[in-house]
């Protein structure tokens, strides 16, 4: 039985995808332990899996074999429709590349998460959230009104104010410059913070992994503990 404080829970976890080439093996027997309000850095070389192990946390890549417990919630043999009901509960998830709604303006882009929800007040919460991020100015404002790093605000708003527990970022910095890079990893791990949730950080910054708990490494489909100093 997984203790109370465990957020997510990886044993023996392997993903085998097809190929022209045949079977690739892009997870091989990793084992993944996170305790509540945890941040953890996740490095290594392109390729490598990290992208992979983020998504079979999310549940957007089902497993091959091996056991996935999050938030104490086995995911295993979950069907489709029961795993996105899991991630729009319980998981946050921001991208490089932003992944925001064109047509609708970053209001709707927080609220429409909370909608699906089925919280009564999501307008107003979505309010707060982008108020929360900095963007309070620009609610009426759409993805292509906004540069790169608001767009990022509003994606860290969206998984935030949803209430969720589990924070997965991949390489959220990716597309910014530094200098706006560096305030939404600030800001990142401030919200996450406040929220009390897990954060699970892929990024190639060896130095942004450090301000982490801990760092794990993944190399050929396998994950050890990193140095943090």
């Amino acid at each position: 039985m997984l203790k109370a404080n465990t957020a997510l829970d990886l044993k023996d976890v392997h993903l085998t995808l097809s190929s022209r080439a045949g079977p690739v093996k892009i997870l091989r027997g990793v084992n993944v332990h996170a305790t509540a309000g945890e941040a953890i850095g996740i490095v290594g070389p392109s390729g490598s899996g990290k992208t992979s192990l983020l998504m079979v946390i999310a549940g957007l890549e089902a497993v091959t074999s091996g056991q996935i417990s999050v938030g104490g919630e086995m995911l295993n043999g979950r069907k489709e429709e029961a795993l996105a009901r899991f991630r729009r509960d319980h998981i946050g998830i921001i991208f490089q590349s932003f992944h925001l709604i064109p047509t609708m303006t970053a209001l709707e882009n927080v609220a429409v998460p909370l909608e699906f929800k089925g919280v009564k007040n999501a307008l107003e919460r979505a309010k707060e959230g982008l108020s929360r991020v900095g963007l309070g100015h620009r609610l009426t404002h759409y993805p292509g009104q906004l540069s790169g790093g608001e767009q990022q605000r509003v994606a860290i708003a969206r998984a935030v104010t949803s209430g969720a527990k589990i924070l997965l970022a991949d390489e959220p910095t990716g597309n910014l410059d530094q200098e706006t890079g560096s305030t939404i990893i600030d800001l990142l791990f401030d919200l996450k913070t406040r929220e009390q949730a897990t954060l699970l950080l892929v990024t190639h910054d060896r130095a942004l992994a450090k301000r982490c708990n801990r760092i794990l490494e993944v190399r050929d489909g396998l994950v050890s503990e990193g140095k943090t100093k």
